[in-house]
């Protein structure tokens, strides 16, 4: 049976416990996974895909992204921007390139880094 990549990728991000939002070149929203819908429920969850990234941002932030956005498309090489430290959450923003095969920039998306410390139990499933 051969395993479709689409759907393990899509699977990758479905169960991550992090919000992942990911847009177009147009800023706009094409994807949210669950996390993101949830934590995003307040400015409309799910009805954001769609929508631009930008409307959900002050102007300062605007401005930081479409130039985070042009550094991208500047060279193959620029990828990942660090971009914030959220001390409420203790973790660590990034900015990341999404590339196709070719190195051509087709979206990018927002990652969360936690910085807590897991509180699950090693091997918690027997």
């Amino acid at each position: 049976m051969m395993t479709d990549l689409n759907e393990v990728f899509k699977s990758v991000l479905e169960a991550d416990r992090a919000a992942v939002v990911i847009c177009d070149l147009e800023h706009t929203i094409i994807y949210m996974n669950p996390t993101a819908i949830s934590r995003y429920d307040k400015w409309g969850g799910k009805n954001l895909v769609g929508r631009s990234l930008l409307d959900c941002h002050n102007p300062k932030s605007r401005e930081m992204i479409v130039k985070v956005l042009d550094w991208f498309k500047a060279s193959k090489d620029n990828n990942i921007v660090y971009t914030f430290f959220n001390a409420k959450e203790n973790k660590d923003v990034y900015m990341i390139a999404l590339r196709n095969e070719a190195g051509e920039l087709i979206a990018y998306y927002e990652k969360h880094e936690y910085r807590d410390r897991e509180t699950m139990k090693m091997y918690d499933f027997m």
